[in-house]
């Protein structure tokens, strides 16, 4: 298989409340809801960076175009990394989420490993890493 992940779905509650989340208060570009107009098509598009998109679907709606049940949320089943330039853009990115209404879990700190990292959770519980990392230039 050759790498050509192009959407990040995440399963929400509230898809109005994710919205205003990524949109306003993360500030990530959206055309808004999209899909009204199809049975379970409601979704948020969110520009991430050139060929990449953040999308949030109702867990109902993924559960029932998966085929699968829908279970329990677990914040731990993994995490999305936001990758930044400076200690500095850690700490700014961490307090744009917590003005947004995001529960910060960790707050940043150096790591075991000589980043910078700290951690939050979106309103729906999944885990956000926001990182400075030494050895993983970020281009701007």
């Amino acid at each position: 298989m050759k790498p050509r992940i192009t959407v990040i779905t995440l399963g929400v509650d509230d898809l109005e409340r994710s919205l205003r989340f990524y949109r306003d208060g993360l500030g990530l570009a959206t055309e808004g809801i999209i899909g009204k107009e199809f049975e379970n098509g409601a979704v948020a598009f969110f520009d991430l960076q050139p060929g990449l998109k953040l999308a949030v679907w109702p867990r109902t709606s993924l559960a029932k175009d998966s085929g699968l049940p829908p279970g329990p949320a677990s914040a731990t089943e993994f995490s999305l990394g936001h990758n930044v330039s400076s200690v500095a853009d850690v700490d700014e990115v961490m307090a744009q989420a917590a003005a947004a209404g995001a529960k910060i879990v960790k707050a940043a700190q150096e790591t075991f490993w000589g980043g910078y990292a700290g951690y939050f959770q979106d309103p729906d519980g999944h885990l956000w890493e926001v990182v400075w990392n030494p050895g993983l230039a970020v281009e701007e």
